[in-house]
């Protein structure tokens, strides 16, 4: 399976650089995995698609102010750090630019000195392992420093923060949003649960490597980004019974789909449960308990759209994606959303 399988040509300006006034408002392409059946809804009309019974599980993870600009110790050069992933409670990978001032040993300094930082390793993908120094409190620090992690193609400054968070985030800890949950506001979460539907959440840290391109040229060759996840006993339960009693699992963006395909055992069983995942989807993958999906539309040639090409079929994906750009559909983060059932 060649990676250039899954190019798209996609116009860049249906590549949406501001989310909508109104989160619901988002188009929504309806699509039959099975018999390839298209409708052309709004966001607010998915009510009309889950039934009582099914169960909506959703990552409630929260995206931090992940970017930093400082400088160099001694030089006084200009850097940008991007936290990645957490080690302990002061040493971070992060990604540097420009990586050749970032050598072992090397210090920079971010908000006039408030925050330091040491580079303590060069590892293998180029990204580094640096220890933070700092007093008061490591959130408010960020906050008051970092910046939001916007995904590289959205160029338009983003004016109010929790517009790249979803209204269910609870934990911190991701570098970008899980995107598919951004359609979701909190009076359309409850007249979703009036209907007998539960609600369920997962936690997954959404690390950058959701927006690396593929860079071998076949796919099963490619080596996927560990994330953190965490999934309840609460979760487990709520996901269980719903299976039991006959209805669907239906994940809320490809993050949700990754961690509880990571856990479910054969029978599609899940259990309380956390650690890494380094969970690869792509076509010829079988599911163990995602029965439906609600997700954004993703980049040409990623992971995410292997994902989808897995769940559903490619053929069936790419003419979507085909009637979705005719129809002027918004692509990628801010952008219009699709259920696949």
């Amino acid at each position: 399976m060649n990676t250039k399988d899954f190019y798209y040509d996609l116009p860049q300006e249906l590549i949406a650089q501001k989310p909508l006034e109104n989160r619901t408002d988002s188009k929504l392409l309806v699509l039959g995995k099975e018999t390839g059946e298209i409708c052309h809804k709004h966001f607010y009309n998915i009510i009309d698609y889950l039934k009582e019974g099914d169960c909506l599980v959703m990552n409630n993870t929260r995206v931090i102010p992940a970017r930093l600009y400082g400088s160099k110790e001694g030089t006084g050069g200009k850097i940008e750090f991007l936290l990645l992933k957490r080690i302990d409670i002061n040493t971070w990978e992060v990604i540097l630019k420009p990586g050749r001032k970032a050598k072992v040993g090397s210090r920079f300094d971010f908000g006039g000195g408030l925050l330091k930082a040491e580079v303590l390793e060069v590892i293998e993908d180029g990204n580094r392992i640096v220890r933070f120094e700092y007093e008061g409190v490591w959130e408010e620090l960020l906050d008051k420093l970092g910046e939001m992690p916007l995904p590289p193609y959205i160029h338009e400054k983003l004016e109010d923060r929790e517009r790249y968070q979803t209204v269910y985030s609870k934990i911190e800890g991701s570098a970008a949003a899980p995107t598919a949950g951004l359609h979701f506001t909190e009076e359309l979460m409850e007249r979703i649960k009036a209907k007998g539907i539960k609600i369920a959440f997962v936690t997954l840290h959404v690390g950058l490597g959701t927006f690396r391109p593929v860079s071998v040229d076949n796919v099963e060759e490619h080596k996927m980004h560990s994330e953190y996840y965490e999934i309840s006993e609460e979760t487990a339960k709520i996901v269980n019974e719903t299976r039991k009693n006959g209805g669907r699992i239906i994940a809320v963006g490809t993050t949700s789909v990754r961690t509880m395909e990571s856990v479910a055992d054969e029978k599609g069983n899940l259990k309380k449960a956390s650690g890494n995942t380094e969970i690869f989807i792509y076509p010829g993958y079988k599911f163990k308990i995602v029965d439906a999906l609600i997700t954004n539309f993703h980049l040409p040639e990623s992971t995410l759209l292997m994902l989808i090409s897995a769940f559903s079929d490619k053929d069936k994906i790419f003419r979507a994606y085909e009637e979705a750009i005719n129809e002027k559909y918004r692509f990628f983060s801010f952008g219009d959303a699709m259920f696949i059932q």
